[in-house]
């Protein structure tokens, strides 16, 4: 009875196909908003990390604040975290002057240290357990730094300057799926804790998104599709609307306890 009482408070969406196809596309969203902000509208890193974090804050208080689980709510929040991921990475990597490995490494220490306090305040960083608004708060903040993080994986993974490895958009984008794909095939295939899964994967997914997003958006010469910030970003946010309104969005059963729940 206490199972089927927490399911029916959570306001996460249960985890399937179509919650990964919506991440994926609402992380490449976020790059291309996110630079649209800070390059095109030529904002600066700093002054549209303010912005989208300002969002950020607006967004998660109505989601933490909602009664029940409400599908464009939820994903208004994940797009507001992967903006501002975009703006805050850049932030560090290049106007801290730090480099994609140096903001990378201060990104994963965060995120440690936020599942680390989760862990320790409640005894478990499993998405099964958010059925309260403090388990809520922990869960936004820890997927922001995870969508950060991300960011400046991707970055350092396909940027082509001194402090990136230089692989470009379309093998960083192989890359992170190849990546995506071992971790499915060890939720199915092994006992590995499905919760530290659901995690490797929700990190992995932004620089997926944030590769593609590049791709997108960069300009022939520069192994890109040349589409615009705002022309992408429009297609990426049609595309998740409608993914919202045909996919089944329900709150539901969370990869966590069933194996091995962290």
């Amino acid at each position: 009875m206490n199972k089927v009482a927490e399911v029916a408070l959570s306001k996460v969406p249960e985890v399937t196909l179509a919650f990964w196809v919506i991440k994926i596309a609402a992380t490449t969203l976020g790059e291309t908003a996110g630079d649209a902000a800070s390059m095109t509208e030529h904002l600066g890193y700093a002054v549209a990390s303010v912005i989208f974090i300002g969002i950020f804050v607006v967004a998660v208080a109505a989601q933490i604040a909602a009664k029940s689980f409400h599908p464009f709510l939820y994903w208004a929040v994940i797009v507001a975290t992967t903006t501002a991921g975009t703006t805050m990475a850049d932030f560090a990597d290049r106007s801290l002057g730090i480099g994609y490995p140096g903001g990378a490494s201060l990104l994963f220490v965060l995120l440690m240290a936020s599942l680390g306090v989760w862990y320790w305040s409640v005894g478990s960083v499993s998405v099964d357990t958010i059925t309260s608004p403090k388990v809520e708060t922990f869960y936004w903040a820890t997927i922001l730094f995870s969508q950060t993080l991300g960011t400046a994986l991707g970055d350092w993974v396909a940027g082509s300057d001194r402090y990136g490895l230089g692989l470009g958009y379309e093998y960083g984008a192989l890359i992170f799926a190849a990546g995506l794909a071992v971790i499915a095939l060890a939720y199915f295939y092994t006992n590995v804790s499905h919760t530290l899964l659901f995690w490797a994967a929700f990190i992995l997914t932004r620089p997926l998104g944030a590769t593609v997003g590049d791709l997108l958006d960069k300009p022939l010469a520069a192994g890109g599709f040349a589409f615009g910030r705002f022309y992408a970003s429009a297609i990426l946010a049609a595309f998740i609307v409608g993914c919202i309104l045909l996919l089944p969005q329900k709150a539901g059963q969370h990869p966590g306890e069933s194996k091995r729940d962290l």
